[in-house]
């Protein structure tokens, strides 16, 4: 899940940098320079979103599924 949020967000920054930039009239070399760039950084932070999306989404998970296990406790009883 980590890597298919940081894909996504690095794509769709890369294209909009393609985009504008050559709908901004830049040199192809700069465009692409600078797209690239884009990519990274945006790679670095959707991986940071991914892996505190996925710990969220354990730890929640992790106490619905205790909840659960101890209401059908108190309801055995």
């Amino acid at each position: 899940m980590t890597r298919r949020i940081a894909a996504c967000l690095c794509l769709i920054a890369f294209a909009t940098c393609l985009i504008q930039g050559l709908c901004a009239e830049n040199s192809f070399g700069t465009v692409i320079w600078r797209a690239l760039q884009a990519l990274v950084v945006t790679l670095i932070v959707g991986l940071t979103i991914g892996v505190m999306l996925e710990k969220m989404l354990s730890e929640n998970l992790g106490k619905t599924g205790n909840t659960e296990n101890s209401v059908t406790e108190v309801e055995s009883t």
